[in-house]
């Protein structure tokens, strides 16, 4: 397995690479003294940490985790954009803004049986272990069509029609749905309506291209801002804070 990369302006600790899942990322953390919140991206986690399995449903705003030791380790899955419902069987509004025992979501008996199969590779301190065990586990559910909307060809072309700024009418008459149709898929899928899943995918867009170095009025023309000020509005409102500071430069 190849190393795995950082990823820049990134959290201390914090590296992902692209996961045997299609269309996920495998990516480990530890903890510093200061956490950083979790920004708004559209996707949702399954999180191995301290004995635990954990589901992070998609974010509207910043998550701040509380009661966070430094040094705490965490692995976890992130699925693309209307990937998870798929794994975990509810829908994604269920989920929204929240982070929930994966208890609350399998049968007893099964989630154990996966607690202690991750428990075995982090006891031994196996590098690549409880990653594989996550990934494993989410490809058979995947495989194996589990309850919940499916991550198929139309919820992918939706999530690139509006990450590519497409209005959501248009999205709408290229999938052949209503706008209403379009958003009960949406609010299943990725856990929010369309227009709100195009803001945070622009956002991501725009943070992807500031970490280049590019400057921030260019940013806002290639991520589809009206311009800079529409860009730093958006960020602050679902970041919580200004670009400079969630680059480490303010």
């Amino acid at each position: 397995m190849p190393d795995v990369p950082e990823v820049p302006d990134a959290p201390r600790g914090y590296r992902e690479r692209a996961s045997r899942v299609a269309g996920a990322v495998l990516w480990t953390n530890t903890t510093g003294p200061a956490g950083r919140p979790v920004l708004p991206d559209g996707c949702t986690d399954l999180i191995w940490s301290e004995g635990r399995l954990l589901v992070a449903g998609p974010d509207t705003g910043p998550y701040h985790p509380g009661g966070v030791p430094p040094g705490t380790g965490f692995t976890g899955l992130r699925f693309a954009p209307g990937q998870g419902p798929a794994v975990f069987g509810v829908p994604a509004h269920e989920l929204r803004d929240r982070r929930v025992p994966l208890a609350d979501l399998w049968p007893a008996a099964q989630v154990r049986e996966l607690t202690e199969r991750a428990a075995e590779q982090a006891a031994a301190r196996v590098a690549t272990g409880v990653g594989r065990v996550l990934e494993e586990t989410a490809g058979a559910r995947l495989r194996q069509g589990a309850a919940g909307p499916a991550g198929d060809a139309r919820t992918a072309a939706v999530a690139a029609a509006l990450a590519r700024g497409r209005p959501v009418a248009e999205v709408a008459r290229a999938v052949a749905l209503s706008e209403r149709q379009l958003h009960r898929l949406s609010l299943d899928t990725f856990g929010y309506g369309p227009k709100t899943l195009a803001r945070v995918l622009r956002f991501v867009r725009a943070l992807d291209l500031a970490r280049t170095g590019m400057p921030y009025a260019e940013v806002a023309v290639r991520a589809g801002y009206a311009d800079q000020a529409h860009l730093a509005r958006e960020v602050k409102s679902l970041a919580g804070a200004p670009m400079g500071a969630l680059l480490g430069s303010g």
